[in-house]
This record gives structure tokens, C-alpha cells and sequence, in this order.
């Protein structure tokens, strides 16, 4: 159990990211801020649609769990990260899980065109817990992903 809620895939967080640096920056500060989800990680766009649709190196529901959450990169290689979203919100299936997407820059034409494609909120890198945490609760009943906050 997570806060209550049984461990159906809401532990799970699906992060879409292709600089390791940035890999590891954000999974430290989601564990230094008492996250006890399990990070998964994928480093492009085609990555992530296989892990999300069960195929090629994913064709396993138990190597490739639905995620509760995905934290998307703008910028990945082979399917840029506004892909992916497209793909993840015209899919019956996947369409509910909320995705955060990961950027840079501020970049309001990103912000805009992210909101357009159904992206539930974003976050600048490099990712800070205390960021992370509010548009996590921002995000209604996902707000128990959080371990400290669940209780």
C-alpha cells in the first residue's frame, strides 16, 4: 500500500529522459525529497511509446508496469517529447496517465504547445523536489505518489 492506495502502477513513475546528467539530478532529488516510487527510466522517444504500448524490448507487463506518472523531456532523440505526449494523449488507454513535461528553458511557445497536447503541468531543470512536489499535488489524487505527503 501507498497511502492507502493499493500498488496498481500509481508507484510507478516513467521518467522520459535522455541526458544522464539530468537523469541522475532529477532521480536524487526525488529520492532526497523522500519519494519511495519506483523511478523508471527510458532515454528517447521511441523508448517510451514501446515501454507505454508493451512493445519490442517491452512486450512484457512485467517489464514495462503502467506508470502512475510520466516525467517527458521536450527534447529527446528519435520522437521529440511533444510526440511522445501526442501519442500518449490519443491513445484510450494511456490518455489519463498525467504527464509533467521536463524543460530547460521557460520557453513560452513550449509551455503553450505542451498545454495544447494535453500535458498536465511542467517543470524547468534542473528538477527541484520542492518544484516537483507541488505540481505533483496539482494533480489531484496523484498527490499520493509522494511518501511524506500520503500520510
Amino acid at each position: 500500500m501507498l497511502g492507502g492506495i493499493a500498488k496498481n502502477g500509481l508507484d510507478r513513475i516513467l521518467l522520459v529522459e535522455d541526458n544522464e546528467d539530468h537523469i541522475e539530478h532529477t532521480v536524487d532529488a526525488l529520492e532526497e525529497g523522500g519519494i519511495i516510487n519506483s523511478i523508471t527510466v527510458v532515454r528517447d522517444g521511441l523508448s517510451a511509446i514501446q515501454y507505454l504500448k508493451h512493445e519490442g524490448p517491452y512486450s512484457a507487463d512485467d517489464v514495462a508496469p503502467r506508470p502512475g506518472l510520466i516525467l517527458l523531456d521536450v527534447k529527446l532523440p528519435k520522437r521529440d517529447g511533444f510526440d511522445v505526449l501526442a501519442t500518449i494523449k490519443s491513445d484510450p488507454d494511456l490518455k489519463t496517465i498525467p504527464v509533467i513535461m521536463l524543460t530547460t528553458t521557460g520557453n513560452e511557445e513550449d509551455i503553450a504547445r505542451g498545454a495544447m497536447l494535453g500535458a498536465n503541468d511542467y517543470i524547468v531543470k534542473p528538477v527541484q523536489f520542492d518544484e516537483f512536489i507541488h505540481k505533483v499535488k496539482g494533480l489531484g489524487k496523484y498527490w499520493a505518489l509522494i511518501s511524506d505527503l500520503a500520510r
